[in-house]
């Protein structure tokens, strides 16, 4: 174990402190089991490192451990707990936890038999803790990380710093708002750059590789993380990877699930479970009417890919416009609001708001007579009334 120690002292004491995601400050760390999911570029490792250098001691008490560590290979994580708890240890941070077999029942172990350890652990987001082998749900408090928002993206990529703001807060003060951002940031400029390559950071590194990253980290989603969980044959994870490519070269894309299947040559039931794996993964959205019922049994009313650096990775950059403004507002809406489609707008948020999404050019003609309704539109630096520009909604986390 004090092997371990030393490669996590190296670790934390080399932890930049410079950029922190939204949701270092969200979490509730008084908790005793806490697990962090998300998709793989979106920081989680950096997140659980940064908490442990800005806000615990540097007295030994602290251990980092990557689960795929050659550690496990002769011991296991409870084993290890122990031992640590005998040396005084009362945090124990593990990262990746699906590359652990038995993660679930160690972790409910740990936390039972050991309740001086406060033990955070991340995941890919495709791991349902609450379905484990070992059912973790009346023990842990789960948070899941996103993307960059495009607020954050300003922040790394230039170190601007600027505020978020609610749902309600840009819907009332949305003028107000972008006037005070306008003086600091040129919006559409920023949100363009944003929607091709501002998603994940892997772009400190250059922009020249950028795309072939994002595609390393689908296969590395589907074939590592994906297989993990599911017991997926290279043929399985070959046609997600034809099904995903489907949906980035199509305009919001409307499903026909029998179609759908027949193209990519796989079973109906595997296509609807497929779809929810993928969501899960962070790789797609599926959004439903407002008058359905929520069910990973029936077939979406429209698919979109989870962010628009999606879209240019897998169409080549050829990306349709209207499907990356409603793909951008999706996917920053969606962190901390329920998205459906209404009968008239292109979104209903949180049953209540009816959202139209365009250009410029666009008219309040699908709207016009709905009660709480706005018109999102893309190429305005400033909006009036219920005239919103699209990229505020990036301000949101």
């Amino acid at each position: 174990m004090e092997n371990l120690l030393i490669k996590s002292n190296k670790k934390i004491q080399q932890t930049d402190l410079k950029f922190q995601r939204f949701l270092l400050k969200k979490i509730n760390f008084n908790n005793r089991l806490i697990a962090i999911k998300g998709a793989r570029g979106t920081g989680k490792t950096t997140l659980l490192l940064q908490y442990a250098k800005l806000r615990l001691p540097k007295d030994g008490s602290v251990l980092y451990v990557a689960m795929d560590d050659m550690f496990f290979y002769e011991h296991n994580l409870f084993e290890l707990a122990e031992l640590f708890v005998q040396n005084n240890g009362k945090h124990l941070l593990l990262d990746e936890v699906h590359k652990y077999p038995n993660w679930s029942r160690e972790i409910k172990l740990i936390y039972d038999d050991l309740p001086e350890l406060n033990v955070i652990f991340t995941s890919s987001s495709i791991l349902n803790i609450f379905k484990a082998e070992s059912d973790l749900s009346r023990r842990t408090v789960s948070y899941i990380l996103p993307e960059l928002s495009l607020r954050e993206f300003i922040e790394l990529e230039s170190g601007i710093k600027l505020p978020a703001y609610s749902l309600n807060n840009i819907l009332e003060n949305h003028a107000e708002i972008t006037l005070g951002i306008n003086k600091n940031i040129k919006p559409i400029y920023e949100f363009n750059k944003y929607l091709k390559f501002g998603q994940y950071p892997y772009f400190i590194d250059g922009l020249d590789e950028y795309y072939q990253k994002i595609l390393a980290t689908i296969h590395l989603i589907l074939e590592i993380d994906l297989k993990a969980i599911e017991d997926l044959d290279y043929n399985h994870i070959t046609k997600l990877k034809k099904l995903l490519y489907t949906i980035a070269t199509s305009v919001p894309f409307i499903p026909n699930i029998s179609k759908l299947s027949e193209k990519i040559k796989i079973s109906r039931p595997f296509m609807i479970k497929a779809l929810d794996l993928l969501e899960k993964a962070q790789l797609l959205k599926q959004v439903n009417k407002s008058n359905k019922g929520i069910s990973h049994l029936s077939k979406p009313d429209k698919l979109y890919l989870n962010n628009t650096n999606l879209i240019y990775a897998l169409a080549n950059r050829n990306a349709e416009t209207g499907n990356l403004r409603e793909t951008f507002f999706l996917n920053q809406v969606l962190v901390k609001h329920q998205v459906k489609l209404p009968k008239s707008g292109d979104f209903e948020v949180d049953n209540k708001y009816i959202f139209e999404v365009g250009g410029k050019n666009k008219t309040r003609e699908q709207i016009k007579n709905l009660n709480n309704a706005y018109l999102i539109k893309d190429d305005i630096e400033q909006g009036i009334n219920n005239i919103i520009p699209l990229w505020l909604f990036g301000f949101l986390y």
